[in-house]
């Protein structure tokens, strides 16, 4: 990750919080009011302490003092109660936001661009969001009341003795001057273990989707010793931050430990009569005295609840900073809005296809360039060319899974925003690569059509080849496949593929590269369940080097090179 600017990544944490800034507000002024009622309640203790000592308690006094106190912790207990509440509904709503905004955003990124891997973007999007969740329930709080109770402890204590104001004046500021020094450092290795935390993740899913591969290849240990390796570079990573973490606490344990000590020297040594200066009514009274005691740990103990969320304020800027970084690359978002399919109409018409002065910018000044050709309604054709003329990204461009300059018309009607989420709903996707999800094949095979029935089902299967690949799995269409189709073979997962097509009764099928690293066998078997689509009445276009495939196309297209 490139190094984002700490203006950057402020501002981004402040634009993430911004929508419930005036509930946190709300929960942080009943955080600093809580923090506020301490004060009368140890006016309320040293009273009552004064007047045992000097024998003046008349019947009653005690259980009042007690009452009051009671009522007034009960208020402080309501209050942080209800601020907690107010914090951590703020807390879901923030992230409820920003995982919706980055799924949203990766939701329309084009699947032929490159992008951040599955694994990382679970990262951001589950653990390493969640750390924003401390930082709005600890840190923001906590800020709040560091700014506002010291300066009205400071200013009571000051009422009192301008001896113990001075102390608490000069041992207080030296704990926000450390937490900022230390800050830098927190921040930078909270953010070399977000990094690795994504690292760990994306290598994890990589490892699974390639676990076939790798028990064939015999590598486990390979990979067990590379597993070793990063997670040990988490650990150390993970520590280099609690090391931060514990040496902050314990410079802030000292200043505030020796702050509260001298407080408590001079008041012992005043209340003794050694010292007789320091208070406005000298000598300073018993009374004066234990409320002084009582406000010095209280002074302090904002700031230690600041410092103890420093690290959380460091990790949600490590956030902040990645959030940066992937919102400032503009993905290649692919053509429309993604709805939902019941929510559309497919493009009526038959399903002609027209290209005029089409071209595809694949930056790095490399821009693909693509003959004018009209495709007619049920005409099967081969996209042919050397490897790296575009076929694919023809494909990708016909199905509007990447923009392209230039006019497409499919039923002659423009594809653009508007039409390109009804347009694919008339599309079958034979990839090269067939990606299934987790769940049953019977599953994978209804995500074209949810409510077909059993019948449908096997009349597609009849129709792409394919039923004597459900016949030998071991329970048949319940059978579950991983993501990378475990357990079936290339050109097996090619004509379940074509069978979702058929299922769906798709009026266009792309496919690309459907006989690619196949046997001969394999390859005529999915390409007579690809000529069966057509035969049906679907238009049919391949992105092919087989010449075996091509001469069994109607036509072929050829592609020229690139600009």
């Amino acid at each position: 990750m490139a190094d984002i600017p700490p203006d950057s990544a402020k501002l981004r944490l402040s634009q993430a919080v911004a929508p419930v800034s005036a509930r946190l507000s709300r929960a942080g002024g009943l955080s600093v009011g809580g923090g506020l009622l301490w004060l009368p309640q140890a006016g309320l203790v040293a009273w009552l302490f004064a007047s045992l000592l000097a024998g003046t308690t008349r019947a009653g006094d005690a259980a009042l003092a007690a009452a009051g106190f009671a009522v007034l912790g009960a208020m402080r207990a309501a209050m942080q109660a209800l601020s907690e509440r107010w914090l951590a509904e703020a807390a879901e709503a923030v992230l409820e936001t920003e995982r919706a905004r980055l799924l949203a955003r990766e939701s329309r990124r084009s699947p032929m661009a490159a992008g951040p891997g599955s694994g990382e973007l679970a990262a951001l999007a589950g653990e390493k969001l969640g750390a924003l969740e401390p930082y709005i329930l600890r840190y923001r709080p906590a800020f709040l009341r560091a700014r506002l109770l010291p300066l009205a402890i400071l200013a009571v204590a000051f009422w009192k003795s301008w001896v113990v104001a001075t102390i608490l004046l000069i041992a207080g500021p030296l704990i926000p001057l450390f937490m900022a020094l230390v800050g830098m450092a927190a921040q930078e290795a909270s953010e070399r273990q977000m990094q690795e935390v994504g690292t760990l993740n994306g290598m994890l899913l990589e490892r699974l989707q390639a676990l076939v591969d790798i028990r064939l290849l015999d590598a486990g240990a390979r990979v067990a010793a590379d597993f070793e390796t990063r997670a040990e570079a988490l650990r150390e990573r993970t520590m280099a931050v609690l090391r931060v973490a514990f040496l902050s606490s314990t410079v802030l344990e000292l200043f505030s430990a020796l702050g509260v000590a001298l407080v408590a020297v001079y008041v012992g040594f005043a209340l003794l009569g050694t010292l007789g200066f320091g208070a406005w009514a000298s000598p300073l009274t018993a009374g004066e005295g234990v409320f002084l005691l009582l406000l010095a740990p209280e002074f302090f103990q904002p700031l230690r609840d600041l410092a103890a969320a420093w690290h959380d304020r460091a990790a949600a800027m490590a956030v902040a900073s990645e959030l940066v970084a992937a919102e400032a690359e503009a993905p290649v978002t692919l053509l429309g809005q993604g709805a939902a399919v019941p929510a559309l109409v497919p493009v009526p018409g038959a399903p002609a296809i027209s290209l005029r002065g089409v071209q595809v910018d694949l930056g790095a000044q490399i821009q693909l360039c693509f003959p004018d050709f009209d495709i007619a309604a049920g005409e099967s054709c081969a996209l042919t060319g050397p490897s790296g003329q575009g076929k694919s990204t023809l494909l990708a461009a016909l199905a509007g899974l990447i923009p392209a300059q230039g006019r497409i018309e499919i039923a002659g009607r423009l594809l653009d925003e508007t039409s390109a989420d009804a347009w694919r709903m008339t599309l079958g996707w034979v990839p090269q690569q067939p990606h299934f999800f987790a769940g049953s094949l019977r599953a994978n095979l209804r995500l074209a059509a949810p409510k077909a029935g059993a019948a449908e089902i096997d009349r597609a299967l009849q129709r792409a080849h394919a039923e004597d690949i459900v016949a030998r799995l071991p329970r048949g269409l319940a059978t579950r496949v991983g993501e990378t189709g475990a357990g079936l073979s290339g050109g097996e997962a090619r004509r379940l593929m074509v069978a979702r097509a058929a299922l769906g009764q798709a009026r266009v099928v792309l496919a690309d590269e459907p006989t690619a690293n196949l046997d001969a066998a394999s390859a005529a078997a999915v390409t007579d369940g690809l000529l069966a689509l057509a035969a049906a009445g679907a238009t049919l276009v391949v992105a092919t080097h087989d010449p075996a495939l091509v001469s069994r196309m109607a036509r072929e297209i050829p592609l020229g090179r690139a600009a």
